[in-house]
């Protein structure tokens, strides 16, 4: 039982840790429209993903975006934690890096 609960508490930590990691959160839900580094991937070009390495909007604005789309991108509220959209949008506001 000991075993079970360090268990649980590890994936916990775990989950906890990820959740606000952008980079992490960026490469699961983001990077098949916008690509690795941003620059958009082939089927994300095809629907007018755009160069986030060129991106010009302010941290909020880009949660903004996140959260409800923009475009043809479909946003991610509900889907994404706070936390989550916060990180991806730092990590973008950062240059990807």
């Amino acid at each position: 039982m000991k075993r079970l609960v360090a268990v649980l508490a590890f994936a916990a930590f775990t989950f906890a840790a990820r959740a606000d990691d952008g980079a992490a959160v960026f490469a699961q839900k983001c990077a098949v429209c916008h690509g690795k580094d941003g620059k958009g991937a082939p089927a994300g070009k095809a629907l007018g993903a755009k160069d986030l390495t060129t991106v010009k909007l302010s941290e909020a604005e880009i949660v903004k975006v996140v959260e409800n789309g923009k475009g043809k991108m479909t946003g991610f509220k509900g889907k994404l934690s706070d936390e989550q959209v916060k990180s991806v949008a730092k990590y973008v506001k950062g240059g990807l890096k």
